[in-house]
């Protein structure tokens, strides 16, 4: 007897089912994987863009932060050059004042202004001097309009360490800040009009001087035990504060930092 093989045909006649759905199960992947790659790259193009958000916001942080530091480099720039410029007038005129290391402070010895222990007036053989000082500083603020590079110029007082029990028992504190009230009245009342230091004003509007004293607090020399010691610190101190980034300025850089991170 002979038997017939027989071939499963689909109802129509096609080929294998079995094939037919292998093959819409890697349609199916594929589009699954070309889907998973056009998120893949979507994402990657938002972090590209985010990176690019913060590189900027990083450029602008540095861009701002440098140019405060530029201002202020520059400001003390111009006064170092203000306080050189002043002391190589005096001493031109053979006034010998003392500038600080870092170029801010002015200091004028107790010799040109005859403050002797427990006295703040200063006597009249030392008008002329304290006047030619004024007017040096005068001239060295209003060159180019230098001045509106300050923020503040402190005429300081300041006394030796023997206790003082005068002005109404204010002792060192009032004896110093008398003595920076002094001076600050001769220039007032004497220095000529174009000379006036009371004339300055700072950015903000302030007059640029203000007078202070500091008692012994901020003694010159690390002992006083002789009388030439105990004069050095017999002085007045112009000091000299640059304009500095303000809170808002700062807080500006702060919140670019924060929107990069």
């Amino acid at each position: 007897m002979r038997f017939r093989r027989r071939h499963a045909t689909t109802e129509g006649g096609g080929g294998d089912p079995y094939w037919i759905s292998f093959s819409d199960l890697m349609s199916a992947l594929l589009v699954i994987f070309i889907l998973a790659v056009v998120i893949l790259v979507l994402q990657l193009t938002e972090k590209q863009r985010a990176l690019a958000a913060e590189q900027e916001t990083v450029r602008e942080q540095r861009e701002l932060f440098a140019a405060q530091v530029g201002t202020l480099r520059e400001a003390e720039l111009v006064r170092a050059e203000m306080l050189q410029e002043i002391q190589e007038n005096l001493r031109a005129q053979g006034i010998e004042v003392i500038v600080s290391e870092n170029n801010s402070v002015l200091s004028i010895p107790t010799a040109l202004l005859g403050f002797e222990s427990a006295s703040y007036e200063i006597e009249e053989e030392f008008h002329d001097v304290s006047l030619a000082i004024g007017t040096a500083i005068a001239d060295a603020l209003a060159k180019d309009d230098r001045y509106k590079h300050l923020d503040t110029v402190f005429v300081e007082g300041h006394t030796d360490n023997v206790h003082f029990e005068g002005l109404e028992g204010t002792g060192n504190w009032g004896l110093s800040t008398f003595r920076a009230i002094s001076l600050w009245r001769l220039w007032e009342e004497q220095l000529p009009q174009d000379k006036r230091l009371d004339s300055f004003v700072s950015t903000t509007g302030d007059p640029l001087f203000s007078t202070s004293g500091y008692a012994e607090t901020r003694p010159a020399t690390e002992t006083q035990d002789t009388d030439a010691e105990r004069a050095a610190n017999r002085r007045i101190d112009i000091r000299f504060t640059v304009i500095r980034p303000s809170a808002d300025d700062l807080s500006e850089i702060i919140e670019l930092s924060g929107e990069g991170t």
